[in-house]
This record gives C-alpha cells, structure tokens and sequence, in this order.
C-alpha cells in the first residue's frame, strides 16, 4: 500500500513538474533534450557550489577576523 501511495506521489511531482516548465506541449525527444541540458546544469551547479564556496568563506573568513583582530600598540600609534 504505501508503495503505490509513493508512486503515485512520484507521478503527481512529475505531472506537477511538466506543468510549470511548460514542457508537457513538447515532443518526447524535445522533452528528453531539456531535460539532460537542465539536470546537467543543475548537476554542475552543485558541484561547483560543493568545490569553490567553501574555499571563499574561508578566505572570506580569514579576511574578515584579520580586520576585527586587534592591532598591535605600533600599529595604533602610527594610525593616530
């Protein structure tokens, strides 16, 4: 019972997913085309999100406690 409860849930996401992008009007092999470009990007999306952004908060994070780090005495004299 619950298996085909699920299904039937998949099935409705996916009519629900045809419907908002427009491609149920498409042909099948135009569908199969959107389809691979769109999951392909959303793929290298998270990937990218998954490799780069941790390195930029770290240097985000590195740079922004070396500004609220405090200043040695010299550093402070010379400013003032």
């Amino acid at each position: 019972m619950e298996m085909k409860k699920m299904r039937e849930n998949l099935g409705w996401l996916y009519y629900q997913y045809l419907l908002i992008t427009g491609i149920y009007v498409l042909e099948p092999w135009e569908q199969s085309v959107f389809n691979t470009v769109l999951f392909t990007t959303v793929a290298m999306v998270i990937y990218t999100s998954y490799v780069f952004v941790p390195v930029h908060v770290r240097l985000a994070l590195e740079f922004f406690s070396e500004l609220v780090r405090e200043q040695p005495e010299s550093t402070v004299a010379l400013m003032s």
